[in-house]
């Protein structure tokens, strides 16, 4: 199982603490494969944006109307994390309930 988000988020760091045996992939050090960032948004669709984040508050008009594979292959902060990859290939987004739930946590 995989786990694409950020070594520094408190949230990413609960989601590897919780599934043992978990990897966590900093997008910011190893971009993530093109073809999963889109497998990912075909699933979530524009959930997958992160659009309160600084990094999203930080862009202007023009940068904010890229399309969203764009932006997060150019600024990979803007996913909302985590992106839960399971062996099997199911995507799950976020560490809600439902996706603890989901996973057979909590």
């Amino acid at each position: 199982m995989k786990i694409y988000g950020l070594k520094n988020c408190d949230t990413c760091r609960k989601a590897v603490k919780a599934l043992s045996g978990a990897e966590l992939v900093d997008i910011r050090n190893q971009p993530m494969d093109d073809s999963i960032r889109s497998q990912a948004y075909e699933k979530f669709g524009d959930a997958l944006l992160n659009t309160r984040s600084t990094t999203w508050r930080g862009l202007d008009e023009a940068a904010r109307a890229e399309a969203p594979l764009a932006l997060l292959a150019q600024h990979p902060a803007l996913m909302k994390r985590p992106l839960i990859v399971s062996d099997a290939g199911e995507m799950f987004l976020g560490w809600t309930k439902d996706t603890q739930a989901a996973l057979g946590i909590g």
